[in-house]
């Protein structure tokens, strides 16, 4: 069996005196110990090795590595994996060399403080990550909770809130949860103030929306007018019927080629907050940055060409969208050889051309061939008659 030299114990705002016997015993064998200052200061002082966290952290990671054969300890805050270091470390390290001990979370600890249920509330972190993540978790109801980055957090938080019209949402800021020193400031999002906090800390919020506020659903199809663009937009009912057709998944992959405002992708990685994709536009990235931060998707990868030539050496998708460009030379033939098995393949197109050159390759390779059309009723003089979009010919397929 592979020799477990690495051990990731979470320790809390009580430092030692908190720990298990386990979890204390591995931390007092260890040769070499790892944490951040605040950690490392919890230790009595003796001659063994201490590594400081770097920035960038794989100078770290690459610290660690050197060390593979003696005992070292990582300290980590509370528990490694809930957005901590033990998942960084497991990409490097394979679980057999390595021994996780949790502490409990701040997640935990904050539900016990608040009498909140883990599993319904809604957990995020913004350490390292921008705040625009959670427009895609605002709804009323709701209840968030928060890991900050320092102290200037909750005030982003307070801003973002008062702008998305829940600015009657109660904040409580949860500073150094389990220690001697914690501390609860309560308040309200449009009239929060509090600057004196510690950089440690986590929010939980009540969601709140002013009269009027329509939250945006999590089901494809947002209202058109969710979104800013220059008519280049996929209306919403195709938007909806086009996921529907992509089966998005937790944790895969979409490449949205031709992607207009970003519509289709930014709708893909709302579906679940494990799913990614890559928009590949030409000329309109300033709106699909604009809107991805604006919906919550901030982590969309943006990519200014134009395809396929744009598409090569990008990582392999599980699923490919082809809103724009799918008569172009080569376009589906890259995309279909991109493809893994079981990947699943879906164009739009609005012209006779289009339409002629997707029933060629549904003949070739099967799939469902569909016609779209929508009809809005609106008004003719005093009545209402029924007005139709340009129709939609899509095709999807399963790579066998």
């Amino acid at each position: 069996m592979t020799q477990k030299w690495l051990s990731v114990v979470g320790i809390g705002e009580d430092g030692l005196a908190g720990l298990s016997p386990i979890a204390r015993s591995l931390v007092d064998r260890a040769e070499v110990l790892v944490g951040g200052d605040r950690h490392l200061a919890m230790l009595p002082t003796d001659e063994r090795e201490r590594l400081v966290w770097t920035s960038p952290l794989r100078d770290s990671i690459e610290a660690i590595l050197h060390r593979q054969g003696q005992a070292v300890c990582v300290l980590a805050s509370g528990d490694p994996m809930c957005y901590g270091i033990g998942v960084t470390l497991l990409r490097h390290i394979p679980l057999t060399e390595m021994t996780i001990l949790p502490a409990p979370s701040t997640f935990s600890l904050a539900c016990a403080r608040l009498g909140w249920s883990l599993t319904e509330v809604e957990t995020v972190s913004l350490c390292n990550r921008p705040p625009a993540l959670l427009h895609a978790y605002l709804y009323p109801g709701a209840r968030l909770l928060i890991l900050s980055e320092s102290q200037q957090t909750p005030a982003i938080v307070a801003a973002l809130l008062t702008q998305r019209g829940f600015g009657n949402s109660s904040m409580t800021v949860l500073e150094r949860l389990g220690g001697a020193y914690e501390r609860h400031v309560v308040g309200t999002a449009s009239t929060w103030s509090e600057t004196n906090l510690a950089n440690l800390n986590a929010i939980a919020v009540e969601c709140v929306a002013h009269s009027g506020v329509t939250a945006l659903p999590r089901t494809p199809g947002l209202p058109d007018d969710a979104y800013h663009h220059d008519g280049q937009l996929t209306k919403h009912e195709v938007r909806a019927l086009t996921l529907s057709a992509l089966a998005p998944m937790p944790g895969e992959l979409l490449w949205d080629v031709g992607a207009g405002c970003g519509s289709i992708a930014i709708e893909w990685m709302r579906s679940h907050p494990r799913c990614r994709a890559i928009a590949i536009e030409k000329t309109r990235t300033q709106y699909i940055a604009d809107n991805a931060a604006a919906l919550g998707t901030p982590g969309l990868h943006i990519i200014n060409g134009k395809a396929p030539d744009a598409l090569q050496d990008l990582p392999q998708p599980n699923a490919i969208f082809i809103g724009g460009g799918a008569t172009t030379d080569g376009m589906i033939e890259t995309c279909w050889a991109a493809l893994p098995q079981g990947g699943r393949l879906v164009a739009n197109v609005v012209t006779i051309e289009g339409e002629r050159l997707l029933f060629q390759w549904h003949e070739k390779l099967g799939g469902t061939f569909t016609r779209i059309a929508i009809q809005r009723a609106e008004p003719i003089g005093r009545f209402l008659g029924w007005r139709s979009l340009a129709p939609i010919t899509q095709w999807a397929v399963v790579k066998p």
